[in-house]
């Protein structure tokens, strides 16, 4: 057995403070439209700020890219001012939900009423995700603190999470972590779409005994890389009936233990635990897990298992040509 994690990114754009409260003054502003269609000239009249926002959204862009120390005063004085035009959007969007809830907004036709108890519930929720947008706009830019409880990267796609691998190239993903876990014949036998990322130390006794309860024995040989290791680790999957755990301590001193990870059967067994950053890279290339088009949490998990399913049928093809042939 073989395991590895990798992060399937959401299908959001890169997100920035001042681009997160442009797209909620846009989707705002249009369910408000939507409203004022059905509803004609009753209660307060939509005032359109998105005109204004977009100016000050290239304000800011502006001075982001100017060459040189980025002017901090400029820069703060920018944020208040787009602050200031989507908390006016937000305190629309809250007075027209309002009005529909009391009746002062409403259609005579049951079927527009339904809808329009629709968009009153979209505004909700989507103010309700502006103004964290705009908490965490606020601790950033005047308390410098990057770190906000309940930080929000996408108005869409709000269980995003930004995550570090370690990559050189792309040092920040905003997405979800995925296990992936492999038998022989590169055959995918479990993966897992985590809600919140954990350690990957924590997945590894788990994944041993998903491959016990699935295949009715324990794996004869486990390789993972050093994320995974940990000497607890090392007891419990010996102790699982495992002959062979194949992971790595880099941080060890111990010369026996240096001795051991020198062995033969120590080095193939990586030299085949690379094979599983093969299998993440053409799941992501063939079958499009770098990216899931699917929304939400349970998007996410069929976006993965259609992968996984793709990828297994291949290589279920090619093991079965490969017996087959005489």
């Amino acid at each position: 057995m073989r395991v590895d994690t990798t992060v399937v990114e959401t299908d959001i754009h890169h997100p920035t403070d001042s681009t997160l409260l442009g797209d909620g003054v846009r989707v705002l502003t249009r369910t408000m439209r939507k409203i004022t269609k059905i509803v004609g000239a009753a209660g307060i009249k939509l005032r359109d700020r998105s005109r204004s926002v977009k100016l000050r959204l290239l304000e800011i862009g502006r001075v982001a890219r100017a060459k040189g120390p980025v002017n901090q005063d400029k820069l703060k004085q920018r944020y208040g001012r787009l602050l200031d035009a989507t908390s006016r959007v937000v305190g629309q969007a809250k007075r027209f939900s309002e009005e529909i809830e009391r009746g002062v907004k409403h259609s005579k036709d049951i079927l527009q009423q339904l809808v329009l108890e629709g968009l009153r519930q979209e505004l909700d929720q989507m103010a309700l995700r502006v103004r964290q947008v705009m908490r965490q706009t606020r601790a950033r830019i005047f308390r410098g603190n990057t770190r906000s409880e309940g930080k929000l990267l996408s108005l869409f796609e709000p269980s995003t999470e930004v995550i570090r691998k370690g990559k050189a190239g792309k040092p920040n993903e905003f997405g979800k972590m995925v296990k992936l876990q492999e038998a022989e014949n590169q055959i995918i036998t479990d993966y897992q779409v985590y809600p919140q990322r954990p350690y990957d130390s924590d997945l590894l006794v788990a994944a041993i005994e998903t491959h016990q309860a699935l295949l009715g024995r324990a794996p004869r040989l486990v390789a993972a890389d050093a994320a995974f290791y940990s000497a607890k680790n090392e007891a419990a999957a010996k102790q699982k009936g495992v002959k062979r755990v194949c992971i790595p301590n880099r941080s060890t001193k111990s010369p026996e233990r240096k001795r051991e990870q020198r062995k033969r059967w120590f080095r193939n067994g990586q030299k085949w635990r690379t094979g599983s950053e093969g299998r993440i890279s053409v799941v992501k290339r063939r079958h499009g897990l770098a990216r899931c088009r699917y929304k939400g949490y349970v998007g996410m998990n069929r976006w993965v298992g259609l992968g996984v399913i793709a990828d297994n049928v291949l290589n279920l093809g090619r093991a079965i040509e490969k017996q087959t042939i005489p």
